[in-house]
């Protein structure tokens, strides 16, 4: 496999993830201790345990989630303020893989993912690692760090012989892809579009070629990885690239 090669953005408008500052939130979980509920998502991902992610997990609210252009992205998220806070607990850190819609029927305490709140409906096993089991909600500081993956980029491929839908996981540094572009060994690069979370799309044919990709995250930095996938590649295989964005 071809290292990737790293090239330069212009006039990007990065996402400040280093030097995050902490911001208010309240955090509540869902489904079971072993995960139950929290496979598959809005974000395109699907067995999480599969695809590295495990239960350190979270569904975003509306005000988090901005429309599915923040999954991939990573939080570090820590209890405070109230007596349901285990004490010594410290922090957790957890990756955007779903979406925590809002409700609008009765009651009103239940509508925590309502627009403006920030909400991360996380993990049991990651709302029981910095709070009681029995509070439900508690108050949080969170705040967006740099994403450490094992391994490199991954892209698993989809569609038919008309239409390539690509989902981009596993990625490193500020983890939330905004952009990403194609290539056959036999085709310029085209640039594909958003289908839905992180999946990317494009109605180029590209069967029997080797295909590159070109991935840009929210920070503004980019990697090319070359050769990623044989000439041989078929539909639901995915493919793992030499390398990663840190």
């Amino acid at each position: 496999m071809n290292p990737a090669l790293i090239f330069v953005v212009l006039l990007a408008i990065p996402v400040a993830v280093a030097d995050a500052v902490w911001d208010d939130a309240h955090v509540t979980f869902y489904g079971d201790i072993n995960g139950g509920e929290t496979m598959q998502g809005a974000c395109g991902y699907g067995d999480l345990f599969k695809e590295g992610y495990g239960l350190e997990t979270a569904a975003l609210s509306t005000a988090l989630f901005n429309n599915g252009q923040t999954c991939g992205a990573c939080f570090e998220i820590q209890c405070v303020n109230s007596k349901w806070c285990k004490p010594n607990s410290g922090s957790i850190k957890v990756t955007a893989t779903n979406f925590c819609p809002p409700n609008y029927s009765p009651p009103l305490n239940i509508r925590w993912c309502n627009p403006p709140n920030k909400h991360f409906d996380l993990s049991m096993k990651m709302f029981t690692s910095i709070a009681e089991y029995t509070a439900g909600i508690v108050p949080v500081k969170y705040r967006r760090v740099r994403c450490q993956k094992r391994g490199g980029v991954r892209f698993q491929i989809k569609g038919n012989p008309h239409f390539i839908m690509v989902l981009v996981y596993n990625v490193g540094g500020a983890g939330d892809v905004t952009s990403v572009a194609i290539r056959g060994h036999d085709s310029n690069w085209i640039p594909m579009q958003r289908n839905w979370g992180q999946n990317w799309d494009t109605g180029v044919g590209l069967l029997g070629q080797k295909l590159s990709f070109k991935v840009r995250t929210s920070d503004g930095v980019g990697m090319m990885f070359n050769d990623v996938a044989s000439e041989n590649w078929g539909f639901g295989q995915t493919f793992e690239a030499g390398l990663n964005i840190h």
